[in-house]
């Protein structure tokens, strides 16, 4: 069986890179039929922060996203935390240095900043591998004596490579990746402390877990050498890895930030955050009006595509379609415009019904109370102006309260001497029709115009000033059916006498 995961550290608010890479994980998992985990890496305990395991969790209930096993929701393989395995991974580092596939160094900070600065005087870069290996302070280069005396104080871990061979990694989507272990440093996998690092604890618990497909951020690619060398010094059959593209910035020079996001005007998180230190608030797609449908759909195709010209998908249709092979291999622009297309997309296909639960909230914080129905009929007005969920009121306000201003432009534009006289024209005749008909209303109004020979683009265009405070809104009838005929006289009142 397929068995994939995605292990974050809780290290602050997860990047849309990790969602996209959990949403691939996810549809990889779906589309095979397998299982999908999600275990939180917390070995650093330096980096932890408070609130991002629960921010994790949260972002993708949001996003409909759902595991099969995972530190929220338990599993055969539990704990699926790390800082609660901790017991798990020091009889795995002594393995390795019994069969000679890592010893214990006892280098201290100190002497490994001298080593580093004398390599600088000369120009080149320090490395602990295996040409320096030996004139440094471990378990090779110590007798046996002074080893065991070392190891009741600090120490850790290095993994020893064997020298100069090739290693290969064979990528899902980047195909035969090669590399010498000349050219690797021994990583430290355990320290004294009893701590893993995130090496030794990443590919213990993958095999624990049986996981069958590692798919991760190319940022982990230059990783995947040791992590192939440790799969072999344990003789364990390794996974398949597959390292995803990165995110780019919109102009594609560098991996996308959330500087990038705070500088252009959008999200580069699923959900807002407030760091706890500074109070800064940092953008959410969620709090910004985005649909987690168009998110899921617009991601999805930042790195991959179908092999076709279509684009919109839902999740069935995505998880039928994904394909490790149709990844790309280069690196994914951000696309701000695509995504306000998907996400304005996504919101003409909810029903008007759908949509009144979110606009009734946003009513409701601004202490107005109406019956759904009367909302519904307020959403069907300008749902197809929504780019975002949050335009909501910004482009209903009108249909709710009397303008207090009116765009100076227009008014300049289009208010005239005889304005007010052929505005009370239009209050006699929305008098006249009882019980008020937008149709009737309409072609009176329509008849009155081309009977006095007037301009039809200002009359119906100061009418619009007076109800809405600009030109620009829905039909102008449906306006004046939905606030009321009375509502209407007296806003066009107040503009002649405002105006």
């Amino acid at each position: 069986m397929v068995r994939v995961r995605f292990a974050p550290s809780p290290t602050g608010p997860l990047h849309i890179g990790g969602v996209r890479t959990c949403l691939y994980n996810y549809l990889f998992a779906k589309q095979h039929g397998g299982k999908l985990l999600l275990r939180i890496e917390d070995t650093d305990q330096t980096r932890f922060v408070s609130g991002a395991e629960e921010y994790i969790i949260e972002s993708f209930k949001w996003l409909g996203i759902t595991f099969d096993e995972g530190v929220h929701i338990g599993g055969k393989h539990a704990p699926y935390k790390q800082s609660e395995r901790m017991h798990i991974y020091k009889q795995y580092a002594d393995k390795l240095i019994e069969n000679g596939w890592a010893y214990y160094a006892f280098d201290t900070p100190e002497e490994l900043e001298i080593k580093r600065k004398e390599a600088e005087t000369e120009k080149k870069t320090f490395q602990y591998d295996m040409n320096t290996r030996n004139s440094m302070r471990n378990s090779l280069s110590l007798s046996l004596e002074e080893t065991t005396k070392r190891l009741q104080g600090n120490y850790v871990v290095r993994f020893k490579y064997p020298e100069n061979i090739e290693i290969l990694i064979q990528d899902l989507i980047r195909g035969e990746v090669k590399i010498n272990s000349q050219l690797l440093d021994d990583k430290v996998l355990f320290k004294s402390d009893g701590l893993p690092t995130y090496h030794l604890a990443n590919v213990v618990d993958d095999h624990l877990m049986e996981i069958t497909h590692v798919i991760r951020g190319e940022e982990w690619l230059p990783s995947a050498p040791l992590h192939v060398m440790l799969y072999k010094a344990f003789e364990w059959e390794a996974p398949h890895f597959a390292h995803l593209p990165l995110l780019l910035k919109p102009d594609g020079n560098g991996k996308l930030s959330k500087r990038d996001g705070d500088r252009l005007g959008f999200p580069v998180f699923p959900l807002q955050w407030k760091d706890q230190n500074t109070g800064e608030i940092s953008s959410g797609y969620r709090e910004s009006g985005y649909l987690p449908e168009a998110v899921n759909n617009f991601l999805a195709l930042l790195g991959w595509n179908p092999g076709t010209e279509e684009e919109v998908m839902n999740r069935k249709q995505l998880i039928s379609r994904f394909s490790l092979d149709k990844v790309s291999k280069s690196g994914a622009k951000f696309d701000l415009d695509k995504a306000k297309w998907f996400n304005h997309y996504y919101i003409q296909q909810k029903s008007n019904k759908e949509l009144v639960e979110i606009f009734a909230q946003q009513l409701a914080e601004k202490k107005i109370h109406l019956n759904i129905d009367k909302i519904e009929k307020a959403v069907a007005l300008v749902k197809e102006r929504l780019y975002f969920t949050t335009d909501f009121w910004n482009q209903s306000a009108f249909l709710f309260q009397i303008p207090e201003t009116y765009n100076p432009e227009v008014v300049k534009k289009r208010w005239k001497e005889d304005t007010p006289d052929q505005l009370h024209h239009m209050i006699e005749i929305f008098s006249s029709v009882s019980p008020f008909d937008k149709t009737i209303a309409h072609d009176k109004v329509i008849a009155f115009i081309q009977e006095n020979q007037l301009n039809m683009g200002q009359i119906m265009n100061c009418l619009r000033l007076c109800l809405v405070g600009d030109s620009k809104g829905p039909d102008l009838f449906e306006i004046i059916d939905f606030i009321g005929v009375e509502e209407t006289i007296h806003r066009i009142r107040m503009a002649i006498e405002k105006v």
